[in-house]
């Protein structure tokens, strides 16, 4: 076949660096935009912090800055008021007041924001930076090894029996249990040491000394003794505790109360003070050295009730306001193409585009929420029974928008009722339908489930199915395995674990 020329028209999307950027702020929870801006603010001159008083005029930024929120389900306030930029005033003469008119709005589509401005995130903070603080940034919670190799330094013991401890404990798992048995702990060590068995033991019994208490036990049965072995010895029915755990563990797991006062010799009233006592231990003792940071929520939106009306605002304390440094933006000047102003050029239009991206991420993320409090009045009225069916197609159709920007929006987006702080997401679930032909959301499923287990009588609690026949009285016909599946995810036990003494 003969190569040749040819020549053809399409149509592609493509993605302008603005787009993605403003894709990449749209996706971002609020304390990742806060370190966002924080670095735009440290590695752009031309980006400042408005400081309280501090009053500029809007009209030099790009595109319709002066839009206000509506009032009803609606946003209060201007996305003016988190963002500013001085006015056309700042130059002293022609050639420096109008540089906002010679920054082009667009770049070409086949380069990405990479090609043209080095991302803030890869700027590193130097080790003068006296507001970097190391250990906040990179210091981490402690774990239970920790906790305990903490312990046995200050325990006094020989070094082949601090040896055989340092087995032991990195043999701990995360919830305090020892894995593997003594056994293996023995082969691992060095053979030459001559360690025996009891050995192994012996210091296996120190370490079951050591906070949390029930640390290091090799089963459930072993972890409850230990930590009811440290009570005070006057603690009420702690004998029959201690018996329970060692010999009838398994009874009372499976709930056979009949079975386990008949072997304990204990009437109802006796047994109930019992289980009592080992229901307040912990089954997973190192489960209390979190080795995780503590995660923070601050909310995007903020819904409140005024006059009969609920209003939805942005939560402006989350995020600084922010505008154009008027100094630096006078010193671009026209048709100077030296490196100097190419730089200054360059930084201005970036910060004049992030300017843009975060008013375009605030304002989808006001229509969104909107759009949520509408929908989900119901839910802010009465609680979660009364909440709606509604999936990311239904916002996206009443925004104008697509699924996927909805998607974006929703996620690790939180908002603030008065019924406390949910994520965006949490008001989407899938629906069921009725007797009468309507729609039940899951969510008022689940809500309804939590409700019935709550009253039902705990030495008959209630099976899936009679959970089923219950709900079909009230006009939502959901499966069994349905009824299950909610149950589980609501971390409800099936009614064979349910069933208590009262």
């Amino acid at each position: 076949m003969k190569p040749s020329l040819v020549l053809k028209m399409g149509q592609q999307l493509t993605m302008t660096p603005q787009l993605q950027q403003a894709i990449r702020l749209l996706q971002l929870s609020t304390l990742d935009l806060q370190q966002e801006i924080q670095e735009a603010l440290d590695s752009n001159p031309m980006l400042e912090q408005q400081e309280a008083g501090d009053d500029y005029d809007n009209s030099d930024l790009p595109g319709d800055q002066s839009g206000q929120g509506s009032s009803e389900a609606a946003p209060e306030g201007s996305y003016s008021d988190l963002y500013e930029s001085p006015s056309s005033t700042a130059g002293n003469d022609q050639e420096e007041g109008d540089w906002h008119e010679r920054i082009p709005n667009e770049l070409p589509v086949d380069t990405a924001w990479e090609d043209i401005y080095q991302t803030s995130a890869s700027n590193l903070p130097s080790n003068d930076d006296d507001d970097w603080d190391f250990t906040a940034r990179t210091s981490t919670g402690e774990s239970l090894q920790s906790h305990l190799l903490w312990q046995l330094n200050l325990a006094p013991m020989s070094d082949t029996d601090r040896l055989i401890a340092i087995t032991l404990i990195d043999s701990i798992n995360s919830d305090g249990y020892l894995e593997g048995a003594l056994e293996e702990v023995l082969q691992s060590l060095d053979p030459e040491l001559g360690i025996e068995l009891d050995e192994v033991e012996m210091v296996l019994r120190r370490i079951q000394q050591f906070e949390p208490a029930g640390v290091a036990a090799r089963d459930l049965s072993e972890s409850l003794q230990l930590q009811l072995r440290q009570m005070p010895a006057d603690t009420p029915w702690l004998s029959e505790a201690q018996r329970l755990a060692r010999d009838y563990l398994d009874l009372l797991g499976n709930h056979d109360f009949s079975q386990l006062m008949r072997r304990m010799k204990l009437k109802e009233e006796e047994l109930r003070p019992v289980i009592e006592l080992i229901q307040s231990l912990n089954p997973r003792p190192g489960s209390q050295i979190e080795a995780s940071e503590a995660e923070y929520i601050v909310p995007d939106v903020i819904v409140r009730k005024h006059n009969g009306r609920w209003l939805v605002e942005l939560n402006q304390e989350a995020i600084p306001r922010l505008r154009i440094n008027p100094q630096y933006a006078g010193f671009v000047r026209r048709a100077d193409a030296s490196a100097d102003n190419t730089f200054m050029r360059n930084q201005l239009q970036e910060a004049r585009w992030f300017i843009k991206s975060l008013q375009s991420r605030n304002e989808t993320l006001m229509k969104v929420a909107t759009q949520i409090v509408e929908h989900q009045r119901g839910f802010l009225d009465y609680g979660e029974e009364a909440m709606k069916p509604l999936v990311l197609h239904d916002i996206a159709e009443a925004v104008g928008m697509h699924e996927s920007t909805i998607s974006r929006v929703t996620t690790q987006k939180y908002m603030h009722t008065p019924r406390g702080i949910y994520e965006l997401k949490y008001f989407f679930s899938s629906h069921v339908s009725t007797a009468e032909g309507g729609e039940c959301s899951s969510t008022a499923i689940r809500a309804i489930i939590k409700k019935l287990v709550a009253a039902e009588n705990p030495k008959k609690p209630l099976s899936d199915s009679k959970i089923a026949g219950l709900l079909e009285e009230q006009g939502i016909q959901v499966a069994r395995r349905t009824v299950a599946k909610y149950r589980e995810s609501l971390g409800i036990a099936p009614s064979s674990e349910r069933k208590r003494l009262m």
